[in-house]
């Protein structure tokens, strides 16, 4: 449920920049490094938005992956413990010899 009103706001912000965009039908100059380019407003804000999406997403699915990893380690190391815990904690046959 999470997912899918997080993906209505997106869905809803690219909209808006897509309306704003098409209100503002403009050249823009983007200055960047090594040269320099006119072009239209809305084609620059769709550039940035999905720029700053995909960014975001690769860091979100970065971040969730490392957890995923950190909480299998500690998983096995809970069941190896548990493990242990039973071994010690078991009667122990005596040997009467």
């Amino acid at each position: 449920m999470k997912s899918f009103i997080a993906t209505l706001v997106v869905a809803a912000l690219f909209f808006l920049a897509l309306l704003f965009g098409a209100r503002n039908d403009q050249m823009v100059t983007i200055s960047y490094f090594i040269a320099q380019g006119e072009f239209r407003l809305p084609v620059v804000l769709a550039i940035v938005f999905l720029a700053g999406f995909i960014i975001s997403w690769l860091m979100a699915f970065y971040h969730l992956t490392r957890m995923r990893i950190q909480l299998r380690r500690k998983t096995r190391q809970l069941e190896q413990l548990q493990g242990q815990l039973k071994q010690q904690s078991a009667p122990q046959p005596e040997v009467n010899a």
